[in-house]
């Protein structure tokens, strides 16, 4: 058994824990969130919960949902109290960038993809032409989902919705999605049983959500049915139409790692300094492999730096946007982003992120934030979320104190802010 290193440093009220291990108990130095927050956790949905299905009941006949449905499924109803401790540690909001992006773009997806793609080459083949995404994206979702098949995930749906549906947090959108799930339930003639996938109640090959499902999910197959959990090509097909729908722009790529020159302004970085290609050409960005960098007319990128100056550059297009309208987490457009590169034959990083660099928990962002907000830097909502707000608020105090200004918050970070 490993044994989690003591807390790098501990200021301002933040805990910054060393990357690589389980995120509870040791660094905290309280029990561990499984054992101390058991009991209240479910007290707290369970005394809520009741109330919470009565609102729900309301919406769902509001919005068509036939009575019979209602009064068969409600009853069976109960929240999840695991929903609950998932939600409030998502890895994309947890993991630092080099844990979260190694682990889902790793040698087996690489080849997985790539031997899925021979194996299902004339589907995907004929989706780029209908739908005009190239199918190393399609294979990239599939795999970063559901390993490609691999798990769909076995928590009842309703279930882990009407949990979420009555957390204050996202209460309007989980609605909306349990009204959803309910309405494909009656569209496809589904059991309760039938309904299972992630802790979010996503479902399916490619993890959609209910509402996704009702307006993109697509019959790949033919056979007049639209199953993402049964049918390989009706997934597949969906994710397609699901990009298209988003916005793929077809023959662009979503954008490239770069190459930064030496005594580069960082506070460039982050998705609110969008310029030409030309104008990041004249500012000595090249190719990761120190090449002249293509400029396309027209064309606007953003600079990523996710690991900081001491990680990988990147600069993202049109179609990192769309990746990112699947999911808005930074970390997973690019870790779809790579995969689909190494499906398509490139090599990995030219600059690895540094696997050394410390985790922060969510509350340990939150605090953060409140920190950077009481000195005057907009972090925006105090919600423990490394969001583009916290990044931009990052740079500005790393300027003010004559940092490399990235909008990582590194040790150093920290300790100026003591």
């Amino acid at each position: 058994m490993h044994i989690a290193k003591k807390t790098l440093i501990t200021l301002i009220g933040l805990t910054v824990t060393s990357i690589g291990f389980a995120a509870n108990s040791v660094e905290h130095n309280v029990p561990p969130p499984q054992l101390a927050s058991d009991l209240a956790i479910k007290f707290d949905i369970e005394s809520r919960f009741a109330g919470c299905l009565s609102e729900l009941k309301e919406k769902a006949l509001g919005e068509g949902v036939a009575a019979r449905l209602i009064d068969e499924t409600f009853p069976k109803l109960k929240p999840v109290k695991k929903v609950v401790e998932l939600d409030a540690k998502q890895p994309e909001f947890t993991d630092t960038f080099a844990t979260y992006f190694n682990k889902r773009v790793n040698e087996y997806r690489i080849e997985k993809g790539r031997e899925l793609f021979v194996t299902h080459k004339a589907l995907l083949q004929n989706l780029t032409r209908e739908y005009g995404v190239p199918p190393q994206y399609i294979l990239a979702f599939w795999g970063l989902e559901t390993n490609y098949g691999g798990y769909l995930g076995g928590m009842p749906t309703l279930d882990s919705l009407a949990t979420l549906a009555c957390e204050p947090r996202r209460k309007a959108f989980f609605s909306g999605e349990f009204v959803a799930a309910l309405q494909l339930m009656e569209r496809n003639q589904l059991d309760l049983d039938d309904l299972k996938g992630s802790w979010a109640g996503a479902v399916g090959h490619t993890q959609f959500m209910p509402t996704n499902y009702l307006k993109f999910a697509v019959d790949g197959d033919g056979d007049g049915v639209v199953n993402l959990w049964a049918s390989v090509p009706d997934a597949l097909t969906s994710a397609a139409n699901f990009l298209r729908a988003l916005g793929w722009q077809k023959e662009l790529r979503w954008g490239r790692e770069v190459a930064l020159p030496k005594g580069f302004a960082y506070e460039l970085a982050g998705v609110k300094n969008s310029k030409t290609l030309a104008q990041w050409k004249k500012l000595g960005v090249r190719t990761a492999t120190n090449g002249v960098l293509p400029v396309v007319d027209g064309l606007n990128a953003t600079l990523l730096v996710p690991a900081g100056h001491q990680g990988p550059a990147f600069l993202v297009y049109t179609n990192f946007d769309v990746i990112m309208g699947w999911n808005r987490s930074e970390s997973y457009a690019l870790a779809v982003a790579h995969l689909a590169d190494r499906i398509n034959g490139a090599g990995g990083l030219r600059f690895p992120p540094p696997v050394d660099a410390p985790r922060l928990m969510v509350e340990d962002v939150k605090k953060l934030q409140i920190k950077l907000n009481e000195l005057g830097f907009d972090a925006g909502t105090e919600d423990g979320i490394l969001g583009p707000s916290t990044r931009n608020a990052i740079r500005g105090f790393q300027l003010q104190q004559n940092l490399i200004a990235d909008g990582y918050p590194a040790t150093e970070v920290f300790e100026k802010l003591k």
